[in-house]
């Protein structure tokens, strides 16, 4: 195993700062989303929240169901943000989802 780099020890920061009651199997998930290529520019802590945000959406909710039924991206956002909330709440997340914010 290789050593941690700063990136990997800043984004491990981010994780238990955000999600303290998280799993272990949905932190290593966001981990690795986090740690992704397109997420390099960003600074870990943005990186560690749209990977926790991405992953609760898609793993804890059913908003890939939505979509398959034909619900575009923003519609589909908005009827699993309330389930994300309790997600991210029942992890002790120190954010949640604001659903007045277009951006997540």
């Amino acid at each position: 195993m290789s050593k941690p780099t700063g990136r990997r020890r800043a984004i491990a920061k981010a994780l238990t700062a955000l999600l303290p009651m998280a799993p272990y199997s949905d932190i290593e998930a966001i981990r690795a989303d986090a740690g992704r290529q397109h997420m390099r520019d960003l600074p870990p802590a943005i990186a560690v929240w749209l990977a926790t945000v991405a992953h609760v959406r898609h793993q804890h909710t059913d908003y890939e169901k939505l979509l398959a039924e034909g619900y575009d991206r923003d519609s589909a956002r908005f009827f699993v943000i309330d389930r994300t909330n309790a997600v991210l709440t029942g992890w002790r997340a120190t954010r949640l989802l604001d659903p007045d914010d277009e951006d997540v």
